[in-house]
């Protein structure tokens, strides 16, 4: 079973990469972010030709998540943002899957980016994140077989950005939001992307400007954390660049993992 994550950056400026990329790479199930286009505006009917139905939570202009997958989704399950949390942005999705094994729940977030330490927007960020902590406590305890997925907007570790010196402690690089992807690893999720050696200097995410992907200064935020009992079932996690190098890409590559 195979599942990517993805932020195309606007689902209607990037609706033919993904079209070409699942006709590549049929994964089992597609999670979205930043989709850019409120509900009404999803595009069902081109990826249901694609072989996808979608649990969808827009919002116009910004943010956006989405679960497109092969397999129904159990409607009764899909939940929207974080329970108790008062939020006016589209930044998470969940839903459960029927698969082998049993069933999955499946945690799609657009994380979000905190602008610069000591902003008004980096509170939002550490509030957002001490509230998804404790959600997906929650949901762990509910649902055993989970992945969260997404783009986190956090740098795990030194090499995951492309100048860990000269960026340490900006946006994405600081103490306090690696705390918090370590609290998440806190309560037993794992990333799965470390689970295998990977070539140095791999990255999600590359800046527009200064030709930041044609020199590879990119950074790792998009992430794959999978709880305790997927860990041993967990056969691959790699980063696929080549949307990257189409024309007008978005500025994040798929990540996708194996399970088996």
């Amino acid at each position: 079973m195979k599942i990517a994550t993805w932020n195309v950056n606007s689902l209607t400026a990037r609706l033919q990469h993904v079209l070409d990329w699942l006709a590549v790479n049929p994964v089992d199930v597609l999670a979205l972010q930043e989709l850019k286009l409120s509900d009404d505006k999803f595009p069902h009917e081109a990826l249901r030709a694609a072989g996808y139905e979608a649990a969808v939570f827009g919002q116009k202009t910004y943010n956006g998540v989405a679960l497109l997958t092969r397999a129904p989704l159990l409607a009764a399950d899909v939940a929207r943002n974080i329970a108790g949390f008062a939020d006016d942005n589209a930044r998470l999705i969940a839903a459960t899957l029927e698969a082998p094994g049993g069933p999955l729940r499946l945690v799609n977030g657009y994380f979000v980016n905190g602008q610069a330490p000591g902003s008004d927007k980096f509170d939002y960020k550490m509030s957002w994140l001490r509230a998804l902590r404790d959600h997906l406590r929650e949901e762990l305890a509910a649902h055993p077989r989970l992945l969260l997925v997404g783009d986190f907007n956090i740098v795990p570790e030194d090499r995951d950005s492309y100048d860990p010196v000269g960026l340490a402690g900006t946006i994405l690089h600081t103490d306090e939001e690696r705390g918090h992807f370590q609290a998440l690893l806190g309560l037993g999720l794992v990333d799965s992307f470390r689970l295998f050696e990977q070539p140095d200097k791999s990255f999600s995410w590359w800046d527009y400007r200064m030709l930041g992907y044609q020199k590879n200064r990119g950074l790792r935020i998009d992430h794959v954390l999978v709880s305790p009992p997927l860990v041993g079932q967990v056969r691959a996690c790699s980063i696929d660049r080549t949307p990257r190098k189409w024309p007008k890409p978005s500025d994040h590559a798929p990540v996708i993992v194996t399970l088996g």
